[in-house]
């Protein structure tokens, strides 16, 4: 027999010599599993056999090596060992849980339930009209404030010489040395803000907030500030009227950000504040239309070193102005053009967050030759523009070229005269790089004969304010026509507040618009004034999608018109770095394909983008338990728009076909208790109340799309049943009692006498009429009362189990719990509370274990997978200061299953969480047993021919005779084992895919592969990187080398081996219950290795039995590691290439014929800056040039 294939004979008797295998069995198709020879032969092939056997005998004289011979595993013995252990177990968890009074109490209430259909389509819709009645309050906060502004602006009269004193966010509070407070910094009143993260604010006026390269008293400054205090009133009245509203905020076109509440802002550990609300998404966005961008750099001789420097920090900060909604490609010319990007040649790309990190890179390896010919770059440029225009690709609005170059001297007229005179549909800016300004006049020619703008950029530091100014051209159409589009930004995460103690992670997304100068004589020069915007936190929306609609697996999630995740169970935003959680570079652009991943024609996302309402079917595999574990379920996906947005909202309603866990409970039959009256009939819900979340009005329009998914089985149905408040109240008020803090369950957050209420409290306010002004959810708050007196009677049974627990007798369970769908939760210690193995468990630290607004409880979601009365056991490390001594703890559930007119419903889930050690103890115990009655046993797990272990239907072991395995993969440990239950289908390996997640970078890169031609070539390029670092640490040093914080921070970083993002596939393992036993022989060389598999009835565990006196380790072990998906130049290059679909803004503003073009910049306004900070610079661009 070939080594590592598997037979599956009678097992060998260790008294005989073991040949090679039969070559041809076959697998007997029974329920059971068990492998059985093919008769005939095998009768053959025993005679064979025995007489090589006896040969093997006469020639050697001797006894048989150990390594020849096997010890026998009786299967009948490893089965009663099995059923054994699995009986004890069973009797032992169903005792502590209560599972089988629980099932009865629910049995009980049968007669009164109703189970109904859910209709998909119907509960996204509703998601969608309560989320679009939300956002349009926040809609008109915002608009408030740009009426506000427009008029203060058109009140104002610009005073050079003003002098005003504000509050100016780093400075307020801040004293010298004498004890003053200092200028711009007066007594500031804060206080910590639960609605603001706990953050110290002040809700009654506004603070200002300036970039360090933005001077504080400049009469720009100072005028703008005194005309935008004139919002605070108006931040104040919005909150007032909105309690849900959070920042609200100016950001000025001259560079202040005005924000409410006000707050303190710190700057960073270098004194440095480089916020600057001028580079921010929702600025950028609501200043302009989409645009299609073509960046030109001359790359020529004459370009070398600090110019080149100044450069390339000019292409990435406009890199850095574009949007997803944009499109872009970078041209380099000297000689010749070439494309930084020669995949991209001919094309251009979204401007998504890949795309610019992936040109800044390219950007950074860009070296200068040979003379620069701009006129073929020109053409090449419009050619590009005009063939996405005809082929009604890219924005489909604003089209401009960049021009960077430190002068022009052919004839490029031509180039103009044909592509675009005289309509001039594509805008040209040019920025003049270094001092010189011999061609500064051909620059600007070109700038504004091409309705463009020209600037002059010689130092870094000019850098940021030059760029800006192509901005506030694009913006001139709108700001004439005075358009004040809504824009709503994709999802990221609070970074306004840029200390490490007060930076939220949470995501949000931004409504803002913008505003104008309504001056007749400013008319045509389409001043925008700033944008004003306010922050929706994201999780705040999904709240109006309550968790308890949607089932055990289902979910709704939030993409944008581009296809981008805004919300989704599965968006995973952060990842680990040491002890450190970090953003993802890429976490807000995460494609709705990338987490819906098997929906290979991405029909979903499609017709999400499309904004059509509807449904779509998927059988997907869900990971669970990071990734160690897998789901197989059938997604019924529901979607729709949200008006007036650029989202799509959707809904997922999963599960196992013949099973439903969403389940509404609802009274009234024959047979119901006489204590079930329905909540209808109490005044509580007939008089005085308000629905939660009511219709709204008719709304603006908008490119949102909503999702919902419902699983197949548990998702189709809900479950109706009622009882009486009285008793509902009464159960309620059990210290062993509490509700899913994040679902909403009564709104608090809006009355702040409200905001210090436990949802359990809110809602017994509302039931007991104590509050009449509490909003409620009446279905989920029926829900509740109805499974708190069903599940009332454990708290009793808990308590008698634990009063009869003498303390001398084993302690066997830590705790019991249960939850119901509802998001009811109740558990009851049977051991001190300073005895409990794993304290995390069941509090929001482990979130895992409770009810969050993503997901239900990871035990609940395995346990309603199972059979009911089934356990699902999971090996849990016990977390804690102590955690290194603490013994490793299991927990085990099982689902309590409601049936009515054949339609069965997922109530509740009950376990118990238990020390490893009692499990330990249980199975040896049950290993000594033996099926030849009083006879002695003549073998057991303990026993040195015999290696035990239990794992569970993914592969990873609960139990083993050596510590140091528990809790590890089987195929970790035995590698030749899990080959052999893989390829005879006791294990199956399914392939997962994450398209989310952060690799080590490749060690190659551009110049990796140019050879060291001799030593002083090493010498050289070490002597360059010292230079480089040298000159790095004295711009850290000086004042406005912090102003080029974002550059130089880039360049240490490219120097550091950190995480990227990438693709990986990763295999999980998943056992097969048809097959209940199996056993088999292992060819390992010069021994044979025998098993013997057997299910442990009622639970999701096996009992694997095996001979370890066999070295299998020729076997290499089968891990459950994630490899990266590497992709080759061809495919990588179609990946980058390929145009997603994805649905525009609704509006464009390009032209407008009163438009000024004439003014398109003048003279060079470069920075002074003295000899010291200059020094550095320049050496910093020219050595490393000298030694390449």
């Amino acid at each position: 027999m070939v080594g590592g294939c598997s037979v599956l004979l009678p097992l060998p008797d260790p008294s005989r010599a073991i040949m090679p295998a039969p070559p041809s069995f076959y697998t007997n198709p029974s329920s059971t599993g068990c492998w059985i020879p093919h008769q005939p032969r095998l009768v053959a092939w025993a005679f064979v056999r025995k007489t090589s056997a006896l040969l093997w005998l006469l020639l050697l004289g001797t006894s048989l090596s150990p390594t020849w011979g096997q010890a026998k595993i009786p299967l009948e013995t490893v089965k009663l060992w099995a059923d054994t252990f699995g009986g004890d177990l069973y009797n032992t968890v169903t005792k502590y849980s209560g599972s089988l009074l629980l099932q009865k109490k629910y049995k009980d209430v049968e007669p009164s339930l109703k189970i109904e259909e859910v209709d998909g389509l119907e509960l996204v819709r509703k998601f969608s009209e309560d989320m679009e009645t939300m956002l349009r309050r926040k809609v008109e906060a915002v608009q408030n404030l740009v009426e506000a502004a427009e008029e203060a602006d058109l009140n104002h009269e610009f005073n050079e010489s003003l002098v005003f004193d504000y509050y100016n966010s780093v400075l307020i509070n801040e004293r010298d040395e004498n004890g003053n407070f200092v200028e711009l910094g007066a007594e500031f009143l804060l206080e910590s803000n639960a609605h603001f993260s706990n953050l110290p604010v002040n809700t009654s006026i506004s603070s200002v907030q300036l970039p360090t390269n933005v001077y504080n008293k400049d009469p720009d400054i100072l005028n703008g500030v005194y005309m935008s205090e004139a919002l605070n009133a108006v931040f104040v009245e919005n909150f007032q009227r909105d309690p849900t509203l959070t920042w609200q905020y100016f950001g000025s076109a001259t560079g202040f950000f005005r924000i409410y509440p006000g707050i303190k802002w710190t700057p960073d550990e270098n004194g440095v504040v480089t916020f600057d609300c001028r580079n921010r998404g929702w600025y950028i966005q609501a200043a302009t239309s989409p645009k299609d961008i073509v960046i030109l750099v001359d790359v020529s001789g004459s370009m070398k070193g600090l110019r080149m420097t100044i450069a390339k920090h000019t292409i990435t900060t406009i890199l850095d102005t574009l949007g997803e909604n944009d499109f872009v490609n970078i041209i380099a010319y000297n000689d010749y053009v070439h494309y930084i990007e020669p995949c991209f040649k001919g094309i251009l790309v979204q401007a998504d967050r890949d795309n610019r990190e992936h040109f800044k890179l390219l950007v950074e390896e860009l070296m200068v030759k040979g003379v620069g010919i701009v006129d073929q770059a020109l053409r090449e440029a419009f050619e590009i523009l005009k063939k996405f225009q005809e082929a009604k690709q890219g924005s489909l609005c604003n089209q401009a070229i960049m021009l960077i170059s430190d002068g022009a001297v052919e004839d490029y007229q031509p180039v103009f005269e044909k592509y675009n005179w005289p309509d001039c549909k594509v805008r040209v800016f040019t920025y003049l790089i270094g001092r010189e300004v011999s061609f500064a006049d051909d620059m600007k020619w070109i700038a504004c004969n091409n309705k463009g703008y020209y600037t002059q950029i010689s130092t870094l530091a000019d850098t940021q304010e030059n760029v800006m100014e192509y901005l506030h051209v694009l913006s001139r159409p709108m700001v004439i026509n005075h358009d004040h589009d809504i824009i709503w930004t994709e999802a990221y995460m609070d970074s306004k507040l840029l200390s490490s103690q007060t930076q939220s992670l949470m995501l949000l997304t931004t409504v803002a618009m913008p505003v104008f100068s309504k001056k007749n004589e400013t008319r045509s020069h389409g001043i925008l004034l700033g944008v004003v915007g306010s922050d929706v936190a994201l999780r705040e929306l999904m709240k109006l999608a309550p968790r308890y609609r949607l089932g055990v697996h289902g979910y709704a999630f939030l993409n944008t018109n581009n296809g981008y995740i805004l919300s989704h169970p599965d968006l995973r935003p952060l990842y680990r770095e040491g002890k450190k959680l970090k953003p993802k570079p890429n976490y807000n652009s995460v494609d709705l394909s990338e987490v819906e991943w098997e929906d290979q024609a991405e029909s979903l996302r499609t017709a999400m983008i499309n904004r059509e309402t509807g449904s779509f079917s998927m059988d997907v595999k869900v990971p669970l338990d990071k990734g160690k574990r897998v789901l197989f379920l059938t997604n019924d996906y529901f979607f729709t728009d949200i008006s007036d947005t650029p989202f799509r909202v959707g809904a997922s309603l999963c599960c196992p076909a013949g099973q439903t866990n969403l389940i509404r409970i609802s009274g009234g039959g024959a047979h119901a208790p006489a204590s079930f009256k329905t909540l209808q009939e109490s005044q509580i819900f007939s008089q005085g109340s308000k629905p939660m979340f009511s219709q709204g009005e008719e709304g603006t329009a908008g490119l949102t799309s909503l999702g919902v998914v419902l699983s197949r089985g548990h998702g189709e149905y809900i479950l109706l049943g009622n009882t009486s408040v009285e008793e509902g109240l009464h159960d309620l008020l059990h210290p062993d009692l509490a509700l899913a803090s994040d679902w909403i369950y009564c709104i608090t957050d809006i009355d702040p006498d409200h905001r210090k209420l436990s949802q359990l409290e809110a809602m017994v306010r509302f039931l007991t009429r104590e509050d009449p002004d509490l909003e409620c959810d009446e279905e989920l708050v029926r829900e509740v009362l109805f499974d708190a007196v069903v599940t009332a009677p454990m708290e009793a049974y808990w308590t008698a189990l634990a009063l009869n627990i003498s303390e001398e007798s084993e302690q066997v369970v830590d705790m019991a719990f249960l939850g119901t769908r509802a998001g009811l939760l109740r558990s009851s210690l049977f051991v001190g509370s300073e005895k409990v193995s794993d304290r995390k468990f069941l509090t929001p630290e482990d979130e895992a274990s409770v009810f969050t607004l993503d997901r239900f409880p990871l035990w609940y979601r395995q346990a309603s997978e199972h059979p009911a009365g089934s356990f699902v056991f999971n090996l849990r490390w016990a977390e804690g200061p102590e955690s290194a001594s603490e013994p490793m703890v299991v927990t085990a559930s099982t689902a309590v299953a409601v049936t009515v007119d054949k339609k069965t419903a997922i109530a509740a889930a009950v376990g118990v969480q238990m020390k490893l050690e009692f499990l330990q103890r249980k199975f040896w115990v049950a290993t000594q047993q033996c099926s030849t009655g009083d006879m002695p046993c003549t073998q057991s797990c303990e026993d040195s021919d015999l290696d035990c272990f239990v794992v569970d239907n993914n592969g990873f072991i609960l139990i083993s005779e050596r510590s140091q395995e528990m809790g590890r993969f089987l195929g970790e440990v035995d590698g030749a084992v899990m080959t052999q239950l893989l390829s005879m289908g006791v294990f199956s390996q399914v392939t997962m895919y994450d398209y989310q997640a952060m690799c080590k970078p490749s060690s190659h890169h551009h110049s990796a592969a140019q050879p060291l031609v001799s030593p002083i070539s090493a010498f050289l390029t070490a002597t360059r990187w010292l230079l480089q670092e040298l000159m790095l640490f004295l711009l850290e040093w000086s004042v406005w080398g912090s102003w080029y914080d974002r550059g130089a921070e880039a360049h240490k970083q490219k120097k550091q081996d950190q995480l990227q993002p990438c693709d990986t596939e990763y295999p999980v393992f998943v056992y097969q219950p048809a097959i209940r036993e199996a056993n088999g022989i292992i060819e390992c060389g010069a021994c044979q290795k025998v098993f013997v598999v057997q299910q442990i009835p009622n639970s999701n565990l096996l009992l694997l039995v095996t001979d370890p006196t066999c070295d299998c380790s020729i076997f290499p072990p089968v891990l459950q590691e994630a490899t990266e998906v590497k992709y080759n130049a061809s495919v990588k290059c179609d990946r980058m290439r390929s145009q997603k679909v994805r649905r525009r803004p609704d509006s464009c503003h390009a032209f407008h014929p009163e438009e000024n073009a004439q003014d398109c910049g003048g003279a060079s306004d470069t920075s002074a800056s003295v000899p010291l900070l200059l020094m550095p610079l320049c050496a910093w661009g020219l050595l490393p040039q000298l030694l390449r």
